[in-house]
């Protein structure tokens, strides 16, 4: 049997399937490899979100929406939640931590600051305004104890030259009863937080945001808060680092048998969330704070993504721990760590709705 060819391509001159794909093959052997490794239980899906593959393309580098909030712009919503101070480890993470924010169009909150009350042998490891530039905002931090001396002092003018010294936009005031009150160095404090809060208010001309420091805050705290002036409450909510727990594990044993079931204590950034949003309705006109930084337990951008979508009030998702981990080395791995984090986000923006 005779086969003709004439009139047919010439097949030996076309491309190959290699030529056209060079990757196609090792790629297919990886999926016939791997495929029984990626099948995923229906329990473990993530419930949290719709799945919309087919109303939009991939999203381009960049794409994230701004956000304005603490009077500045953020090129991406993501808050870098107190650390630390004091140490030459430390004066490298917040360094690292300035100059990323500087990049990439975040906000940061300063470690304690306590120590720059009384000295300045401290302050080059704080002073990151240079790195951090104009554009971006930054926050001392002092806990409630010593600004509640101050107050009682009336020494209102050691808060404004800390901030002026900083070129810092504001105070962040952290409270934090059970860490004082766990901590074998603890303070005690006499008078409410809010009180202290309130005369802070009352006798300065800066920006406050209160923040906990691991438990976060039921809705009673955070109606009291959000009819106050502040610029922001950042949740610090349970779920990320425990500072009672921390504390405690630098007790005695009998301490850390009796006060264990503290630190199980409080509140999750979830649950923080749907208490504001409760709160926005209840109070109507008597809200006053209208931002907030959602922090505390906060892992992943989708995480972040969603506990943003769901907040009826202006807001960014703060991480310590996760920028820590990534901080304390070279610059270059916490950027990669912070551009993963944005193209987690791009990509959540494009696909993901929240139920």
């Amino acid at each position: 049997m005779t086969i003709r060819t004439d009139g047919l391509k010439n097949l030996s001159n076309q491309p190959t399937a290699d030529a056209i794909d060079p990757t196609a093959e090792s790629r297919k052997k990886d999926h016939i490899e791997l495929a029984f490794q990626s099948q995923v239980a229906e329990q473990l899906l993530d419930g949290r979100f719709y799945y919309e593959p087919i109303l939009t393309g991939h999203p381009e580098e960049g794409s994230l929406p701004t956000t304005h909030l603490l009077g500045k712009t953020f090129e991406a919503p993501l808050w870098v939640s107190s650390m630390t101070g004091g140490t030459q480890l430390a004066r490298t993470i917040n360094f690292n931590l300035a100059r990323a924010c500087k990049d990439f169009g975040l906000g940061m909150g300063l470690g304690s600051c306590r120590a720059l009350l009384y000295s300045d042998e401290y302050f080059d490891d704080f002073d990151v305004r240079p790195l951090i530039g104009n554009d971006q905002p930054l926050y001392a931090n002092l806990g409630i104890a010593q600004v509640e001396e101050l107050v009682v002092a009336k020494q209102y003018d050691k808060l404004r030259k800390l901030i002026g010294d900083l070129r810092a936009d504001g105070l962040i005031i952290h409270v934090n009863p059970l860490q004082e009150w766990l901590q074998p160095e603890g303070d005690r404090y006499r008078l409410a937080p809010l009180e202290t809060i309130e005369a802070v208010l009352e006798h300065s001309d800066f920006k406050v945001i209160v923040k906990e420091v691991g438990q976060g805050m039921g809705k009673a705290s955070l109606k009291a808060l959000l009819q106050l002036p502040l610029e922001a409450i950042d949740f610090a909510a349970n779920g990320g680092t425990n500072f009672a727990k921390l504390e405690l594990l630098r007790s005695t044993t009998e301490k850390r048998d009796l006060y264990s079931s503290l630190a199980l204590v409080g509140h999750s950034a979830a649950e923080m969330v749907d208490f504001v949003n409760e709160l926005v309705v209840e109070l109507g006109p008597q809200l006053v704070c209208k931002q907030l930084i959602i922090s505390g337990g906060i892992r992943t951008f989708l995480d972040g993504y969603y506990l943003l979508q769901k907040s009826t009030l202006p807001a960014v998702y703060g991480q310590a721990s996760g920028f820590l981990k990534h901080a304390r080395g070279t610059y270059e791995e916490l950027a990669t760590y912070i551009e993963t984090q944005i193209q987690g986000l791009e990509l959540a923006h494009a696909f993901l709705k929240v139920r």
